[in-house]
């Protein structure tokens, strides 16, 4: 075969979450762009990872950018919402998340995709990356990113990186370790998921799931307890009787010996086997204790033989890079007394996820950041620096994944699917940009890439965490370059997280980013204490007398919900959602 050289402005290695977020956004800002992965499904984590209950930025405010495009997409085409698990605001079937994906590159005619290729080699002239060989080509281009599940590009190039924990002494984290001890040493990094979807056959019986080799039964023992069967099949439910299977207590992340990842190419493979197997191992064992209505899903993901198991792990951490900066833990927490982390000057992608990590048979606790919020819990909204995507040294190169310049401890944080969207988006954005204006990307001014996300013409990108403006309110535009000139006032308005974008509480429904079908009941209202609300449901008459707990996603409904008294009667417009017993507020009224 005869090895051929592409050239491309720029290049993406790497076909997850980030690197097929990135590649769109730079093709769409008009980068010839080659995007190469190793699987036939783009999307990663969303997708050919198999976790398609994804986790964080679920608050309106925070559904921006291909994020934010991604939900409405899922909310057009997949039959019956997204309403469907407990784990997650949005489920679905990954193959309608993996055909968007692929509708969205197929529009871009200066995008090549190009699959089923790993980087062998990366090409560089001094300290500027210049391409990357595969196997059967080689494509030079001006800016490459890379995007690989587990920061390839970082290793061939010799570029520094870190793998494994960082001591209290390094940053002054408070949930570091002050010395390396058992956990650092038998978990250096989050252990991974092969995600397998299960079935409900119903009546029928399901085909039976064998056991794999290592099977040792007693170490799922105990998976659900606290929970039930029907709550941890809930978990990740998807629609069309599908349950994804990603469970954390006694279930199957697995992390033994998870070094050998990034050892040898021989130690990775053993690694991945072991890792399949004990997914399936552990669906065997939830059929033999639920029984044959449960079994292996067919024909989800392209694989011949076990097209019911993700194409590839879901990996939480890989090698991160050592970058201009570095995230740590308290630049993910709250400010003193606030609502809100302390504001990245050069921000480029907004987070909110509670921080959580995984390491099986290990309850390892970190410094909460959560906060109740809309009837629930969710997570203390923070920044991405665009600094932590650049190299210290190398030039030509940024990252775009779980790769990022972050310490291990704020990486339980930085690593959930929205939040690398966003990364991602940037990054290609900056990509671009330094195309067009001929620099290196530690040379691109940031508010050039800050602005270029806020006016992008496809799908505009929020910088600044505001919980309470959303970029179809007419003044968002405004709020997000002020606290880019006032950061300082950020600090300060911040901590009540009452902007003056308040005036808009009575958003339209039709004001939403997502498309929605919502359903109108009458009922009591129960303030039961603090951010905990109850409604017990009057009419229509085939609901009445069932109580659910109520949430909201939407900020002028969390201030409202505030104002109502305990046996209130309210009319609530919303969506249901069975495996929590929650309604889903989007409008309500006295």
């Amino acid at each position: 075969m005869v090895h051929q050289t592409y050239t491309a402005d720029i290049l993406v290695v790497g076909g997850g979450t980030g690197g097929t977020a990135a590649a769109i956004q730079a093709a769409r800002r008009g980068a010839k762009t080659i995007l190469v992965s190793e699987f036939p499904w783009l999307g990663g984590m969303l997708t050919s990872a198999g976790v398609s209950a994804p986790d964080g930025n679920e608050l309106e405010a925070f559904q921006t950018g291909l994020w934010g495009a991604f939900l409405q997409e899922l909310q057009h085409r997949q039959p019956g919402g997204l309403d469907n698990c407990w784990v997650s605001f949005f489920s679905y079937d990954p193959r309608i998340g993996a055909k968007i994906f692929a509708d969205w590159v197929q529009e871009l005619p200066n995008l090549l995709w190009i699959t089923g290729l790993v980087p062998l080699e990366v090409f560089q002239e001094g300290n500027c990356v210049c391409g990357v060989r595969f196997a059967d080509l080689t494509v030079k281009a001006k800016i490459t990113l890379d995007a690989t599940e587990l920061g390839d590009l970082l290793a061939l190039a010799d570029i520094p990186y870190r793998w494994g924990w960082e001591l209290h002494s390094e940053w002054g984290e408070l949930s570091a370790p002050a010395d390396y001890n058992h956990l650092t040493q038998r978990y250096p990094v989050q252990a991974p998921t092969w995600v397998v979807v299960m079935q409900d056959f119903g009546e029928a019986v399901a085909p039976e799931v064998p056991s794999a080799p290592n099977n040792d039964p007693s170490q799922f023992v105990g998976a659900w307890d606290g929970y039930g069967p029907e709550q941890f099949l809930n978990y990740g439910r998807l629609p069309g009787g599908l349950f994804m299977i990603n469970w954390p207590i006694r279930g199957n992340d697995y992390g033994e010996s998870v070094g050998r990842l990034i050892e040898t190419e021989e130690t990775k493979r053993e690694f991945l086997q072991e890792c399949f197997w004990h997914s399936q191992n552990f669906a065997h064992f939830i059929q033999n204790q639920l029984g044959r209505r449960y079994g292996l899903a067919d024909n989800i993901f392209p694989h011949l033989a076990h097209s019911s198991f993700a194409l590839h792990p879901y990996y939480r951490e890989s090698r991160r890079l050592v970058g201009l900066t570095t995230i740590r833990e308290q630049d993910i927490l709250p400010l003193t007394g606030g609502m809100v982390a302390p504001l990245n000057i050069d921000a480029i992608a907004i987070a909110n996820y509670p921080n959580d990590h995984h390491y099986p048979g290990i309850e390892f606790q970190v410094q909460p950041k959560s906060m109740r919020w809309g009837g629930r819990t969710t997570g203390t909204p923070f920044t991405i620096p665009y600094r932590c995507l650049v190299p210290i040294e190398t030039d030509g190169l940024l990252v775009c994944e779980k790769n990022i310049s972050v310490s291990h401890i704020a990486n339980g944080a930085t690593r959930l699917q929205p939040v690398v969207m966003g990364i991602a988006q940037a990054a290609g954005m900056a990509a671009a940009l330094c195309v067009e204006l001929d620099l290196s990307p530690r040379n691109l001014p940031v508010r050039v890439l800050q602005e270029a996300l806020l006016h992008d013409k496809y799908a505009p990108a929020a910088i600044i965490p505001l919980l309470n403006s959303l970029p179809k309110d007419p003044d968002w535009l405004h709020w997000q370059s002020y606290y880019l000139e006032e950061p300082e006032l950020y600090r300060v308005h911040g901590n009540s997280v009452c902007l003056s974008s308040c005036q808009h509480q009575n958003v339209d429904s039709n004001n939403t980013l997502t498309v929605r079908k919502i359903n109108c009941f009458q009922g009591i209202f129960h303030h039961i204490s603090e951010q905990d609300y109850k409604f017990t449901i009057t009419a229509p008459s085939i609901h009445r007398g069932h109580t659910w707990q109520i949430v909201t996603l939407r900020s002028h409904i969390h201030e409202q919900l505030q104002t109502f008294c305990d046996q209130q009667l309210l009319t609530i417009c919303g969506r249901m959602n069975h495996a929590l017993n929650w309604l889903i507020v989007e409008n309500l009224s006295k």
